[in-house]
């Protein structure tokens, strides 16, 4: 399993000690690395990140600012000089808190840490078999079964099962993460899809009812690994 990660730094050097950690660590994959946190917004709506690395202090937006804004879609390991933003970092639920300068054993840790949350809370999306979720407002229970994708709209995500179509308030990575990898494949930054309900493919999409999703570029190699050809 390749984890896939963000470095969000203004700082070069620190950035190339990171980067260089993480290509220490086999299980590791450097997606992107910037500069600002609003660089990293945009990022996280084109990327599938997994772990962030993350300066406190930078210009413009705050690294714990920024951190306040996700949903518990992502581990965040904290970067910063200074030790006085410890109990913030955890109110905050970061994985882990990294003063600079740390050696890889410290790194190796956190991201050790990191790995082991995102490995239980996959394990735990497998022993379910419905999904609860806000719509309007009510409470919905969906069956995975039922389930065909889920496509991504702004801030939003748009949940389509055999009778209805249901817009909730999530990010493609926090509702992932709640879905049984064992089922459902993102296919596309937009997509998700039940590998079960794929009628055929072609020109690289899936199509099922009538619609043709696309396969990225970057979520193809995984998708195709996981089908059984003859």
């Amino acid at each position: 399993m390749k984890i896939n990660c963000l470095i969000v730094d203004d700082e070069k050097v620190s950035r190339k000690v990171v980067a260089r950690y993480v290509e220490l660590t086999n299980y590791l994959h450097l997606t992107k690395e910037c500069e600002t946190a609003e660089e990293a917004l945009q990022i996280l709506k084109e990327e599938d990140i997994d772990i962030i690395f993350l300066d406190i202090q930078m210009p413009g937006m705050s690294g714990m600012e920024l951190l306040q804004t996700f949903d518990n879609a992502y581990e965040v390991i904290l970067i910063t000089g200074v030790d006085s933003y410890a109990v913030q970092a955890f109110e905050n639920k970061a994985t882990d808190y990294l003063v600079k300068p740390f050696d890889y054993n410290r790194f190796l840790k956190a991201v050790t840490r990191a790995k082991e949350n995102i490995e239980n809370f996959r394990s735990k999306s497998e022993k379910f078999t419905d999904l609860f979720f806000k719509s309007d407002s009510r409470m919905v229970r969906a069956e995975f079964s039922n389930i065909f994708y889920i496509e991504a709209m702004a801030d939003y995500v748009v949940i389509v099962t055999e009778n209805a179509k249901y817009i909730v308030h999530s990010t493609m990575k926090g509702i992932e993460n709640r879905l049984p990898s064992s089922m459902f494949a993102r296919v596309h930054r937009s997509y998700i899809v039940n590998m079960k309900k794929i009628e055929y493919m072609e020109d690289m999409a899936v199509h099922m009812r009538g619609k043709a999703i696309p396969i990225g570029a970057s979520y193809k190699e995984n998708y195709m690994e996981r089908l059984n050809f003859l």
